[in-house]
């Protein structure tokens, strides 16, 4: 009885409330100052308002304002009627806000935003021109800035011209090549970022505090022991390569730290082009090993089903981690070495490796039930683990690659 009466009386309530708004009354409260989410009960509840005041076709609860029921009406039955919000893409240019040109232009913007108000640096926004580096041979975008040094870092990418990166078209020649040597130059990256202290934020553990210097950092998404297609460095069909990463734009306090940004643009991100995404700076033996390695795990992978395996496992594998925590592969130290795989001779099968120029043994586990049995820490459970991430491509070194 009591819970009947209770929706009753909020129900009585809500129509109140309803009724109230039809007329011009006006609504407010705590709860009606942030109204208006995207769910169909804050639709239901609210007439479909963003938050806070900032809906489109309904009315803006707790700031004073009300819709009448003719644009109420008009915003519900017209179909070309926007009833939510756009959904945030930070490559999306604001209005007036694509600039772009010469990579001198840039500079000098830079150093004319020095010790200006922070939302400010809109003004380098450049999602479509882009900013034209012909001395390092890239283009840089710069999507939206962020508005306050506290929020998410500013987004950016880089396109190097095929002319200018050099990587040799046969790196690249199919989907699994290319994923690879994105791969390879992600990893580059993001090292050669943390050898320069380019993903050191301005002022790191001096306690600054709000008026003190923060931002500066560069960062790139941080790779795995998988390899598997991602967005930060990938190599487009035409031999460019793009690479996406973010930028926290220096500040003090709220005061724009322009020669700091100067040196991050001019000086330390040309240094990472260099070092990082132009094929003469890098081993070559070693893109050529990373991009074969790769396609040689998937060759093997895409033959299990012709010779009727579910799983593979190489003799010599490392299949054991250094830690639930660390997926790195397990390594030999002065107190015990590390086991690795050998497969039972009744069970054990081989590949010949087209880009390796070798011969691959191990055990082939076949379609049906396979039983696993031994004694404690005997790594029954350390082959399940292995298996269970046997579809993606490993890096080489990491003692799963096949």
């Amino acid at each position: 009885f009591f819970l009947a009466f209770s929706l009753q009386s909020t129900t009585i309530k809500r129509q109140a409330v309803n009724n109230t708004m039809r007329r011009g009354g006006g609504y407010s409260g705590r709860s009606g100052g942030r109204g208006g989410g995207r769910g169909d009960y804050y639709k239901n509840k609210y007439g479909g308002g963003g938050r806070g005041g900032r809906g489109r076709g309904g009315y803006n609860v707790g700031r004073g304002s009300v819709a009448n029921d003719t644009d109420a009406n008009k915003s519900s039955s017209d179909p070309t009627a926007e009833s939510a919000p756009r959904a945030y893409d930070p490559n999306v240019p604001r209005p007036g806000g694509d600039n772009g040109g010469m990579h001198a232009d840039f500079i000098n913007l830079l150093r004319r935003l020095d010790h200006k108000q922070y939302p400010a640096y809109h003004d380098i926004e450049s999602s479509s021109k882009g900013w034209v580096n012909d001395l390092e041979g890239y283009t840089l975008y710069i999507g939206r800035a962020q508005s306050d040094p506290f929020a998410k870092p500013t987004r950016c990418r880089i396109v190097v011209k095929n002319e200018t990166a050099k990587f040799p078209p046969l790196s690249y020649q199919n989907k699994v090549r290319s994923v690879a040597l994105g791969d390879f130059l992600n990893r580059k990256f993001y090292e050669c970022c943390k050898e320069m202290g380019a993903d050191v934020s301005e002022g790191s553990g001096q306690g600054g505090g709000w008026s003190g210097p923060k931002g500066g950092d560069i960062d790139i998404t941080k790779p795995t022991q998988h390899v598997i297609e991602q967005s930060a460095v990938t190599i487009l069909k035409n031999g460019d390569v793009c690479a996406q990463f973010t930028v926290s734009l220096p500040a003090r306090g709220r005061s724009i730290l322009g020669h700091k940004a100067v040196q991050i643009f001019d000086q330390t991100l040309p240094q990472l082009v260099q070092k990082t995404l132009l094929y003469n700076s890098l081993d070559a033996s070693a893109v050529t090993r990373h991009v074969l390695n790769v396609e040689d795990q998937e060759w093997v992978r895409s033959n299990l089903e012709i010779r009727g395996l579910v799983a593979f496992i190489p003799d010599g594998a490392i299949l054991p981690r250094k830690s639930g925590a660390d997926d790195r592969p397990m390594e030999d130290d002065d107190n015990q070495k590390v086991v690795r795989f050998h497969s039972p001779d009744t069970l054990r099968v081989s590949f010949d490796l087209p880009n390796m120029g070798k011969t691959l043994a191990g055990i082939g586990i076949r379609k049906g039930i396979t039983l696993i049995v031994g004694g404690g820490f005997h790594g029954k459970s350390t082959i399940l683990s292995a298996l269970q991430v046997g579809m993606y491509n490993k890096i080489p070194g990491d003692g799963r690659e096949f």
